[in-house]
């Protein structure tokens, strides 16, 4: 996958939609009998699902802040498992569907998120997995009985959402929070508190030279930390899928941030 297909948003054209009933009759055919309406409806497909949880054996594990699938309208997925962005094959039977031959990206996040990105990947590949859908919610489950429980989600708002960098050195210890009245960003990189003039127009976000107090902390994360100023005193895009930020700058530095639940 190239780098655009990173930072654009991932939507696709509809071709035909998957949709689940939301009261299946499990082959009564009575369901709903003389009622003189159709039975509603859910469409799976062309809805962007976060992923909330995966359980294994009867052990329900928290998926990583980011993780997320569409299943395209057109036969696609696309997605994350929590670091990695990825893109499969969807292939439908019935109320089932497949996910197969995957690309994805090759970041390396913190041991936790990896340890979570491991548990949604395996679980959205096993096999055929058959679709629950309904009241904004997804369940998909494996043949095995295990579990991924979905939630439809809009896009977050840039504006006032607490922004959590998920660089491997800094993970869960730099965020950053834009406020548009003020015209301003503030958050942490990851040792040391910023401060900064942020201007937001057109798809991308002018900062200022950036504020920061003077900790001394170890050297990895003092080594992430000076990267991450590369995005201030300049223009960096932005583009916000489901809850996930991607910040690009113009010398290249790019780095991503999930919103907070």
């Amino acid at each position: 996958m190239d780098r655009q297909k990173h930072t654009q948003r991932m939507t696709l054209t509809a071709v035909a939609v998957l949709v689940v009933p939301l009261a299946a009759a499990c082959g009564n055919e009575q369901a709903g009998a003389g009622s003189g309406t159709a039975e509603a409806e859910q469409p799976v497909t062309g809805v962007r699902w976060t992923v909330d949880s995966v359980t294994v054996g009867g052990t329900t594990h928290r998926a990583p802040d980011g993780a997320h699938l569409t299943l395209g309208e057109d036969g696609r997925a696309t997605g994350s498992y929590g670091c990695n962005l990825f893109e499969a094959r969807v292939r439908t039977d019935g109320d089932r569907i497949r996910l197969t031959d995957p690309e994805t990206t090759l970041r390396a996040c913190s041991d936790a998120i990896m340890a979570g990105e491991s548990a949604v990947s395996r679980a959205l590949g096993d096999g055929a997995l058959k679709t629950d859908a309904s009241d904004g919610r997804l369940t998909l489950t494996t043949g095995s009985g295990d579990t991924v429980r979905l939630s439809e989600t809009e896009d977050s708002p840039l504006d006032g959402i607490r922004w959590t960098v998920t660089t491997p050195a800094v993970a869960g210890r730099a965020h950053l929070t834009f406020d548009k009245e003020r015209g301003a960003v503030s958050g942490s990189l990851g040792c040391n508190q910023v401060n900064a003039d942020a201007t937001v127009r057109d798809g991308h976000i002018t900062l200022g030279a950036p504020s920061l107090t003077r900790m001394m902390c170890e050297d990895s994360l003092m080594d992430a930390e000076k990267a991450l100023t590369k995005l201030f005193s300049g223009t960096a895009a932005y583009a916000i899928d489901g809850n996930t930020l991607t910040l690009t700058s113009e010398n290249g530095t790019e780095v991503r941030a999930v919103a907070a639940r």
